[in-house]
């Protein structure tokens, strides 16, 4: 779960990383009652969970005399479709120079990288696509509880040795929250000391109790109704809707859905011995997805009984088209049941996906 920026900061305070001084704001009039401890200039940030923000209008620069006019400007905005319900006002730094940092988790070699570069304020991306060196990177071994100092040097480079104290704290929040990644950008040095003017923060979602977060922000209606049902299930943006069981034969489908040029939905596995009432569930669930068409249902019966496939996709009676593919336990039953109420059932995965294609297009 991504953190929004007021809350990654205060964890970063948490754990020594010097921040801006700032108030969050839910009303344009509320910016005047913070504006002497902020002082002349203040820095209003649109606190929406969509990247590239400054570049779409959510971070705006006033003073006192404009604070609240500027304001009342940002929370009549949407960024990238999401509206503003809160705002940070933070004060304007005294900024000497801007760095990036980021530590995330290296997937090849299944330990934390930090990842640093002497510009700061970009698309890190970007950046490193143009020119290599641009981005300094170490693996640090998630044994050790400290980056060592050698490593330290070795991703500083010339930049300043100061910036060392709030690298290693960064670590530190990376491995004391679960993190998934933890980023400054950008981290700024001035004439009062190093600071962190940003702030990213996302939690491993398998960790979000350890970290007595009881709600994910970050799901959908439909993600928390899968979540609450137990299923693996992912939204995408296609016309066909797939339900599986297992996540090998789940993604197979979605792979055979993109070799014919198709566009699947969503992913949803219903996992092992699926019952009627859980299959009606899933197909209700993939059915509610307002671009669906057409839904393929792929399952196999081992420990799932087809017969209780059968009934759950008859007893969810949904609108868009199913068709089905499954061979297993109580197969001939499951497909009596079925062909009765006229479903369209097919032998293989190829031939459900070919004729999903026919409807969705």
């Amino acid at each position: 779960m991504k953190l929004l920026e007021y809350e990654a900061k205060r964890v970063f305070a948490e754990y020594g990383i010097p921040v801006p001084k700032g108030a969050v704001i839910r009303a344009p009039e509320e910016v005047a009652a913070h504006m002497e401890d902020l002082g002349d200039g203040v820095v209003l940030k649109a606190q929406v969970d969509v990247g590239g923000r400054g570049k779409a209008g959510g971070v705006l620069m006033a003073d006192k005399a404009t604070a609240v006019a500027t304001a009342r400007e940002l929370f009549s905005r949407e960024i990238k479709g999401v509206p503003v319900r809160e705002v940070l006002a933070e004060e304007r730094l005294p900024i000497e120079h801007e760095y990036y940092v980021s530590i995330a988790v290296d997937r090849s070699s299944k330990q934390p990288v930090v990842l640093f570069a002497d510009a700061g304020g970009v698309e890190i991306e970007k950046m490193a696509a143009e020119d290599e060196s641009a981005v300094r990177r170490v693996v640090v071994s998630p044994l050790l509880s400290d980056i060592p100092p050698f490593l330290m040097r070795e991703l500083l480079g010339d930049a300043p040795k100061e910036l060392a104290p709030v690298i290693n704290s960064l670590y530190h929040v990376f491995q004391g929250k679960d993190a998934m990644l933890a980023e400054i950008n950008p981290l700024v040095t001035t004439a009062r000391g190093v600071y962190a003017a940003d702030a990213k923060l996302i939690v491993d979602d398998n960790a979000l109790a350890r970290q007595g977060i009881t709600v994910n922000r970050d799901l959908s209606e439909r993600e928390r109704e899968a979540e609450k049902h137990g299923f693996s299930y992912v939204e995408l943006d296609g016309t066909i809707g797939v339900i599986g069981n297992g996540a090998g034969l789940t993604m197979s489908t979605l792979d055979l859905i993109e070799f014919y040029n198709g566009r699947a939905a969503n992913f949803l596995d219903v996992g092992g011995g699926a019952d009627q009432e859980r299959v009606m569930y899933a197909v209700r669930l993939v059915a509610s997805m307002p671009k669906v068409k057409v839904i393929v249902v792929n399952l196999l019966g081992g420990i799932t009984r087809c017969d209780e496939v059968a009934k759950g996709i008859i007893a969810a009676g949904v609108e868009p088209t199913v068709i089905v593919r499954m061979a297993g336990t109580n197969e001939e039953e499951g497909r009596r049941l079925l062909a009765e109420c006229g479903y369209r059932m097919l032998e293989s995965m190829d031939a459900a996906v070919r004729a999903a294609m026919e409807v969705a297009e």
